[in-house]
């Protein structure tokens, strides 16, 4: 498909006042199964403050595996990986971390372990909660963990919150309906860049999304394709789907 350059999405910053522009990016890594080079110079071309990852390496030696991922997109780990059955969050230095947990969702007979990579961070005196999740590709308990993934962003106590990553189900579907209803979707909120997510040669649906709650202005939110830095052929390389980038507005405390 031709690529066009994208109009500007607003940089990170701290206000006078205290409130905060973040950028948040949600990508399904398939396990760096595929090329970890391209991966990581998407994630630095967009130049995020957090990082919502899916189906980060589980297995053996998975810390060293997400460490590298980390060091080679100028970022840190934050929390998640193969303690939160493949959600996991990282960050850039700008946040300040208040607390971070990993919680396991009930298991399917059959299914693969879902779970939840959750923290709360701060930006200037903006606090946020985060929530990164994978939700299943099975339609009654995709709607359930969406349910979940709901209550752990509220159990996090915090005024304003993200909740992103894979949700595996199209916006008319039941679970990403369920998101919607109780928090914003970003992309409809304020459309930017592409719209569709899988697969990257082709994208014909939108399964992957951010979301946030009330309160949270978003400036911005789409597929980065277009964006200075970011290169199409990257995108194809990195991994089976294709990144969501948001920026958001977050009041200070």
């Amino acid at each position: 498909m031709p690529i066009t350059e994208l109009p500007d999405l607003p940089n990170s910053r701290t206000e006078p006042d205290g409130s905060a522009v973040v950028r948040v990016l949600s990508y399904n890594v398939r396990s760096l199964r595929d090329d970890e080079d391209a991966l990581a110079r998407v994630i630095r071309a967009c130049a995020p403050d957090l990082v919502f990852v899916q189906e980060a390496p589980r297995f053996f030696r998975w810390r060293k595996h997400a460490a590298r991922l980390a060091a080679k997109s100028e970022l840190a780990v934050l929390t998640g990986g193969a303690t939160a059955a493949g959600p996991l969050l990282l960050c850039s230095l700008r946040a300040t971390v208040e607390r971070t947990q990993d919680v396991l969702l009930p298991l399917t007979p059959g299914e693969h372990r879902r779970g939840l990579a959750t923290a709360v961070v701060r930006f200037g005196r903006a606090r946020l909660g985060a929530v990164c999740v994978h939700l299943s590709l099975r339609a009654d308990e995709r709607y359930e963990q969406a349910g979940r993934a709901m209550e752990a962003l509220a159990a996090l106590d915090v005024p304003h919150g993200v909740l992103a990553g894979d949700v595996n189900d199209l916006p008319d579907g039941r679970a990403f309906r369920r998101l919607a209803a109780g928090l914003t979707d970003c992309r409809t909120a304020r459309p930017w860049g592409g719209e569709l997510t899988f697969s990257p040669d082709d994208p014909r649906r939108r399964i992957d999304a951010v979301f946030a709650t009330g309160g949270v202005e978003v400036l911005g939110c789409g597929v980065p394709r277009g964006l200075p830095g970011v290169r199409d052929a990257d995108l194809r390389a990195a991994t089976d789907h294709l990144p969501v980038l948001a920026a958001l507005r977050l009041p200070a405390a």
